[in-house]
């Protein structure tokens, strides 16, 4: 809830609305917020989350994001939504996952992702890499709700004009495929003309940024990096301690790696003897197979510019618990903001 005060105890939420701040909640990010002990929403992250990923982060209160491309077949991802959805269920939180598909049209196992999306029918499925009109119609069908990822003002727009029904804006500092808006400038200027929710990304790393991002007026807190290197991803020991040694500096920006504007990590580009002459330089976007082991980016591993808040290997409940516990801190931080204004 943008406009609200999140104090999280144990399951438990209190939600204290503002006087004086625009009110951009809506009856569907209520909705989504239900069960959640913070309003954060785990990034899908290509070739990183996992079953386990979105599992473990629903049983600890937020609301995690399975990408299907990252089931390598179609068997696969038919048996990672059986266990998400399965094992959410066993601790009464069946509806606290998401689902992410691309929908770049040089992506070819769409229309067969969507067919078991069909069946196992998430509530929300997020967008990526285009418009959401490929998603939109069929995940309306059966009750769903399409929020798409972008990262432009004229995205946005083109996503509510084509129906979506939420916004994730990727702003600066992003992992992954990012954006180049600041999140002051990118929330604004979207809520001059679009009431519905709104999911923010870029650099959100822990407590404070999650309530800078509320104040903004965004609804929820999108996070990847700090969940990166939990126990639960896919990803190796190695790619692990090297978010650990990482800092805002070995973040390196290009278009090189995939055709779109991605952040990665500066250690990784070395070892993968990366010309670094060639930064300015955009590849070729082709998200067929992007399983294949001739991708250039399954030896490249990516991260935000929050990468330095990841200190040590935690499990996805370790880090929602100190968020939560760093939340609710929060209110002496806010009784000092409240003697702002002062009189002349």
């Amino acid at each position: 809830m943008s406009t609200s005060h999140w104090i999280s105890s144990g399951n438990d939420e209190m939600r204290l609305h503002e006087p004086g701040v625009m009110n951009t909640s809506s009856a569907l990010s209520s909705s989504l917020s239900d069960g959640l002990r913070l309003p954060v929403i785990v990034a899908p992250m290509f070739l990183i989350s996992s079953p386990d990923l979105v599992i473990a982060a629903g049983k600890a209160g937020v609301l995690g994001v399975y990408p299907v491309a990252n089931a390598r077949t179609l068997a696969d991802l038919e048996a990672g939504l059986q266990r998400i959805k399965g094992e959410l269920a066993l601790v009464g939180r069946g509806n606290q996952w998401a689902i992410n598909v691309i929908v770049h049209p040089t992506y070819t196992r769409f229309d067969a992702e969507m067919e078991l999306l069909e069946r196992f029918q998430p509530r929300l499925v997020i967008t990526a890499l285009g418009g959401p009109q490929r998603a939109l119609a069929r995940v309306h069908a059966f009750g769903g709700k399409v929020f798409c990822d972008v990262i432009t003002m004229v995205h946005a727009r083109k996503a509510i004009d084509a129906g979506a029904d939420g916004l994730v804006l990727v702003a600066t500092g992003a992992g992954g495929h990012t954006g180049s808006y600041s999140p002051f400038a990118f929330v604004e200027e979207v809520r001059g003309f679009w009431d519905g929710p709104i999911v923010l990304g870029g650099a959100i790393s822990n407590a404070r940024a999650i309530r800078a991002a509320l104040m903004l007026g965004a609804d929820f807190a999108y996070m990847g990096t700090r969940f990166i290197g939990t126990r639960e991803t896919l990803v190796s020991d190695a790619y692990r301690q090297m978010l650990v040694r990482a800092s805002l500096s070995d973040i390196v920006m290009t278009k090189a790696i995939t055709g779109v504007s991605a952040n990665w990590l500066r250690e990784s580009l070395e070892a993968a003897n990366f010309d670094f002459t060639k930064l300015d330089m955009a590849g070729k976007i082709d998200f067929s197979n992007v399983n294949g082991d001739s991708k250039a980016w399954k030896n490249i591993w990516g991260a935000g510019q929050g990468v330095a808040s990841i200190t040590a290997i935690e499990t996805v409940a370790q880090i929602v618990d100190a968020l939560v516990r760093d939340y609710a801190a929060l209110g002496a931080r806010e009784q000092q903001l409240a003697a702002w204004p002062r009189s002349a």
